[in-house]
């Protein structure tokens, strides 16, 4: 019985979908993205590919276009883009085949396939809805501003999902903990954890020797912890620092950037894929102070290039470094701890070098995303 894979979008599903294909276990995938966009896409045979764009293509177009100003608008637009490619893939299944899909696009799909003999398998690359929706508000009120919340449709689909599917994986010990901590049975949840592209991230520079570059890659959110991080810097004494940010910058922080210190920061925007290897390699530390996440790619690409991380316990970092070893794994919420362990690595550069050695020989050792098809082969061989 082959694989029926749903994403939204691209994640980590297109690396899930290469170890199916090349263990000859996958049907197709389906993704809201257009297909001109998925060019390249390498080690999927390209018939195997299938675009539902009509409303998440106009969905990305408008949140380039500053949706995120009719907040509504948004929330209505994601919702129909789930809902609709979901309903679309259900109206496809006319065989026995496993569903994995990325929770919020999967209930339809699920419960067509459990209805000719198949399965469904709930892959949730967050932690549990609720607990993130309940953390996220609490952060939010820590700011002093109010959550809009998470859609409270999603949240009925997702825990359906959660219910309906044969199983549910998740990427790291964190998501896990989540999922048990909101009642969900423990043996229902499978830990298959994200792998990096070695053939894509290495270490290609060096640090510049008379600066210290701190770095950041991703949302520049709440969410991510980015005020932390922002506080944690400029607590940290050094005569030449910067603070290089990759990634756009949400609505909620640029109201609270304001009233701090930004004069050290360098906002770089979205940056080509192609140019991140350099920018994680001329690093001395990469930092990701998060609220809550699955298993942050962005970690591994890091390691990969030799870039030592501090990041939180509910960033995932857990399964994939040692706290001491390859960077630092600190409680969320605490910027006093991240200028520490900053200080730490500025004022000991062998110790820095002594972990960016550490961090490649890490990330090469888990096999990049080798291991992370194999182990899920291994769970649909179980579960067939």
């Amino acid at each position: 019985m082959n694989v029926t894979q749903i994403s939204i979008g691209r994640f980590h599903h297109f690396h899930l979908a290469r170890q199916l294909e090349a263990n000859r276990l996958l049907e197709c995938i389906w993704t809201g993205y257009p297909k001109r966009k998925l060019k390249d896409e390498t080690g999927i045979d390209i018939n195997k590919i299938h675009s539902f764009p009509w409303i998440q293509t106009p969905y990305m177009a408008l949140s380039g276009l500053g949706l995120s100003k009719l907040p509504w608008l948004k929330k209505e637009i994601s919702w129909l883009a789930h809902e609709t490619l979901d309903k679309h893939v259900a109206s496809t299944i006319k065989k026995p085949t496993i569903v994995v899909a990325l929770s919020g696009s999967g209930l339809y799909a699920g419960k067509a396939a459990k209805r000719i003999g198949g399965y469904h398998i709930c892959d949730r690359g967050s932690s549990h809805i609720r607990f993130q929706n309940e953390i996220l508000s609490e952060e939010y009120l820590r700011w002093g501003l109010k959550f809009p919340g998470i859609d409270a449709r999603n949240i009925r689909k997702e825990e359906a999902e959660y219910e309906h599917a044969d199983v549910i994986t998740v990427p790291s010990e964190f998501v896990r903990r989540s999922f048990i901590e909101m009642g969900v049975p423990e043996e229902k949840i499978v830990k298959v954890v994200y792998g990096a592209r070695l053939d894509r991230f290495k270490k290609i520079a060096d640090p510049d020797a008379d600066k210290f570059t701190v770095l950041w890659v991703g949302a520049v959110s709440l969410r991510k912890g980015f005020l932390d991080i922002l506080d944690a810097f400029n607590k940290l004494s050094h005569p030449n620092k910067q603070l290089i940010v990759v990634g756009q910058v949400q609505p909620e922080v640029k109201q609270l950037l304001n009233s701090r210190d930004t004069s050290a920061v360098v906002f770089k925007g979205l940056v080509p894929n192609k140019d991140l290897s350099q920018i994680y390699s001329s690093a001395h530390v990469f930092v990701l102070p998060s609220l809550e996440e699955g298993l942050a790619m962005v970690m591994g690409e890091a390691m990969a290039c030799g870039c030592p991380v501090i990041a939180t316990t509910n960033s995932g970092a857990d399964d994939l470094f040692e706290d001491g070893v390859e960077g630092f794994i600190l409680p969320i919420r605490s910027p006093d701890l991240i200028a520490e362990r900053l200080q730490q690595l500025a004022d000991d550069p062998s110790l820095r070098l002594q972990m960016s050695e550490a961090a490649i020989k890490r990330v090469q050792s888990i096999g990049g995303w080798n291991k992370y098809g194999d182990n899920y082969v291994k769970l649909i061989n179980t579960l067939v």
